[in-house]
């Protein structure tokens, strides 16, 4: 076991230096299963190693029925604690014996599995991996530590400003829309919790002909078609109709929303504000993400630069894009010492305007594009990475040339284009802001910004 979990470690660091001169993502076999799971393939012989993953669309976060925040997550916790044929501990110790990874998660529009093996132990991992999306056992103590465990995370989770921050954040900018549930479950919604409601929610919502595969790895067409057939293409259909995937839009906000959570311990303040994006397919993607870089997407950033190299205030700030199917959201954060957040607020609002009004040099421009080129080739060089990658352009219907594409306008990209990407997605009055830290030191600071919305961090939920 130890010369296995050796050989997979080594493989997996030899990887990146032996696929780097691939840039681009290679068009996959698709197959299709008798219970309509479509799996996307790709043979890569380099390496002994076979990844795959699988997405559920519906099964995601933004699926759970009003009040219940922490269902979606708390349901692909358990698919891995135990099935009708193997407990919790025999599953890890399976996959501790073989040196091979096995994980399900949830996103906002879907539930994902991954695994990755040796390709000599890819069979045992599909079998665990078929087992688990077909078959959960759902016992009722391995639901009471589960949910045990995220009720003990959710209080540690408000001793930690910048951690809580974030669902704070997504509460206030998302209010009652889907996306708005978050993973991590709420006071609230984990009382209500019942381990019934998670039955019902896998039932209805884990089903092979909605479902999104892709392999990628050292393996044939027709040994994985055979291994395939006998493991993932015996998860059942189920004979009810499938149940409804639409989200509605992503909501932009009117005017200022302002919240302040008061953490009468905090010794720094934590902001993030954030303001209506785009959709993955909307065309001002590659605009976007070039004018983000320069803006708040690397360390050079002009975020970063102001705020942490040049003024000391901070250790790191931020922004960037998050899309979905039906739009997204821009968001930029940072944190300081509770008498400097009026300052750094400053500065942000200062360069949200510069970057409108003067938008960026022809020198910026290179730059950006150079970074983002000379980064890309590593977001595709491992065979997890081109998998996921499969799953993106698939599920988005992007196109398997979107990569060549994105590439390819990244050249284009010109400084004047790069301002009115700022122009359009970067807030000037209408935005939702939060942030958290020390009342008494901040709300004068705060209070020429406008009406804050208060709430204390010991209140329930977020």
């Amino acid at each position: 076991m130890k010369r296995t979990i050796a050989l997979l470690l080594f493989i997996i660091i030899l990887y990146p230096v032996v696929t780097m001169a691939s840039e681009r993502l290679p068009k996959p076999e698709k197959l299709t299963l008798k219970n309509g799971l479509t799996v996307y393939y790709l043979k890569n012989p380099e390496l002994p190693l076979v990844s795959f993953r699988v997405l559920i669309p519906g099964a995601g976060s933004a699926f759970e029925p009003e009040g219940y925040d922490g269902l979606a997550n708390l349901t692909a916790t358990l698919l891995l604690k135990g099935t009708r044929t193997m407990t919790a501990e025999q599953i890890a110790e399976a996959l501790d014996f073989m040196g091979a990874r096995l994980r399900v998660s949830d996103a906002e529009e879907y539930a994902l599995a991954y695994g990755e093996s040796l390709a000599e132990h890819l069979p045992r991992l599909l079998q665990i991996a078929a087992d688990c999306l077909a078959s959960p056992a759902f016992k009722e103590d391995e639901y009471k530590k589960e949910l045990s465990r995220k009720a003990d995370a959710l209080k540690s989770l408000k001793d930690n400003p910048g951690s809580a921050l974030r669902l704070y954040f997504r509460k206030a900018y998302f209010g009652d829309h889907p996306f708005g549930h978050l993973s991590s479950g709420t006071e609230s919604s984990l009382k209500k919790m019942s381990l019934e409601e998670i039955k019902k929610f896998f039932a209805a919502r884990y089903r092979p002909d909605l479902a999104i595969m892709a392999v990628v790895g050292d393996i044939d067409r027709k040994p994985l078609l055979d291994l395939l057939n006998k493991t993932v293409g015996q998860w059942p259909k189920p004979a009810t109709p499938p149940p409804g995937l639409t989200i509605p839009p992503v909501p932009a906000p009117r005017g200022q929303k302002l919240v302040f959570i008061d953490k009468p311990d905090a010794t720094q303040s934590y902001f993030s504000l954030g303001a209506i994006g785009f959709p993955v397919k909307d065309a001002i993607a590659a605009r976007a993400s070039l004018m983000n870089t320069l803006w708040g997407g690397r360390f050079t950033s002009w975020l970063n630069t102001e705020l942490r190299i040049k003024r000391g205030l901070t250790y790191g700030a931020s922004s960037g894009f998050q899309s979905w199917k039906e739009g997204g959201i821009f968001s930029a954060s940072s944190y300081t010492k509770n008498d400097k957040i009026g300052e750094m607020l400053d500065i942000t609002f200062d360069l949200l305007k510069k970057a409108r009004e003067q938008g960026f040099s022809k020198e910026e421009a290179e730059s950006a594009r150079n970074y983002l080129l000379g980064q890309f080739p590593q977001t595709l060089e491992t065979n997890s990475s081109k998998a996921n990658a499969y799953l993106r352009v698939v599920y988005y219907g992007l196109g398997f040339d979107y990569y060549d594409k994105y590439l390819d306008e990244i050249n284009t990209i010109k400084a004047a284009d790069l301002k009115a990407a700022a122009v359009k997605l970067l807030p000037e009055k209408d935005f939702v802001l939060v942030v958290v830290g020390k009342g008494e030191e901040v709300r004068k600071i705060l209070s020429k910004y406008g009406q804050f919305q208060e709430k204390k961090i010991t209140d329930p939920d977020f």
